[in-house]
């Protein structure tokens, strides 16, 4: 997979958490995912494809990191605080996917964006269905860990 491909995902991560959540998350270093099990417990994943490359992107928070989120955004008692955190990843990947897609039309790559699918569980799983290797991104927030995948084939 293209390194350039990264960068944009982080960027747009950083700033959203920042901006939305007044969260400073600081990112660990990249490894190669082995296998699909979800090192959280809630992931907004979504798809991207376009003419020159095509690849998917998970964000899978722990439950402390996801609750704190909906607790910054939306308040402290937040009815249906499950399904608000499951909507909460489904939006954070929109939100990151949709800032990466602004970068990358920067660069000259046109892409097209999913909507967000929500896996949610312990041990759920992600299947990434590109060819291109998927990088696991660690990272921490105030509330603890999260993590984000990238999988782009060119």
């Amino acid at each position: 997979m293209n390194v350039q491909f990264i960068n944009p995902f982080l960027d747009a991560m950083v700033n959203v958490m920042s901006t939305m959540a007044r969260m400073q998350p600081t990112i660990g270093k990249p490894t190669l995912k082995e296998g699909e099990v979800a090192k959280g417990e809630v992931t907004g994943f979504m798809e991207m494809s376009g003419p020159e490359a095509r690849g998917s992107f998970a964000i899978t928070f722990t439950k402390p990191v996801i609750t704190e989120l909906v607790k910054r955004m939306l308040g402290e008692n937040v009815p249906n605080q499950e399904e608000m955190e499951r909507d909460m990843a489904g939006e954070m990947a929109n939100m990151v996917v949709g800032g990466a897609k602004n970068a990358f039309a920067e660069k000259g790559y046109k892409f097209d964006m999913s909507t967000p699918d929500i896996l949610y569980g312990k041990d759920h799983t992600i299947h990434h269905k590109y060819k291109g290797t998927t990088i696991l991104l660690p990272c921490k927030a105030d509330a603890g860990d999260f993590y984000f995948e990238i999988c782009f084939e060119e």
